[in-house]
């Protein structure tokens, strides 16, 4: 029976390095996405999350059966003037009168810590959406591999885990 603590000690350790170690790591070929909103106002942010629905509703119908990211890319840069005028039509329906801008290449990222992972800063390739000064607080995420996009467009939500969680939910 003394070797139930130590048991049990083990397995906190090994979900805990487990889990630390399952963080999921960007690609260094990655295409990422980006929306900046104009202000920190509930407004301007509210119309950050709508452009962000827009481009993900987007990305999500002219990526899902992209294979590579060299074709990821040609399909990305052949369709910025789409996203820019869906873009455009949906300020307008908000009467959102402001400028913005959609720019597709190497764009800086500034350093982002989410849910224990620390995403460097640095210049990527990416398709950035600026409303007006593009001094609010952003939303960005990974478009291809289409990360993001199967969380705005799956059904089912889409679940991390490890080995070691999977035993512990199954045996206790």
């Amino acid at each position: 029976m003394k070797y139930i603590p130590i048991f049990i000690i083990i397995f906190i350790i090994c979900i805990f390095v487990g889990n630390k170690f399952s963080a999921m790591t960007i690609p260094d070929d990655a295409i990422r996405v980006r929306v900046i909103a104009n202000s920190n106002s509930d407004y301007d942010q509210k119309m950050k999350m709508k452009v962000k629905e827009k481009v993900e509703d987007d990305m999500y119908g002219l990526l899902k059966n992209i294979k590579g990211v060299d074709r990821a890319r040609k399909v990305i840069n052949d369709n910025v003037s789409v996203v820019d005028k869906d873009i455009n039509q949906l300020l307008k329906s908000n009467d959102y009168d402001i400028k913005y801008d959609v720019n597709f290449g190497y764009n800086y990222f500034p350093k982002k810590e989410f849910k224990g992972v620390t995403y460097k800063e640095g210049y990527y390739e990416s398709l950035v959406v600026t409303l007006g000064e593009g001094k609010g607080d952003n939303w960005w995420c990974v478009l291809f591999p289409p990360l993001c996009m199967m969380e705005a467009n799956e059904s089912d939500k889409v679940e991390y885990t490890t080995f070691v969680k999977e035993m512990v939910d199954k045996y206790f």
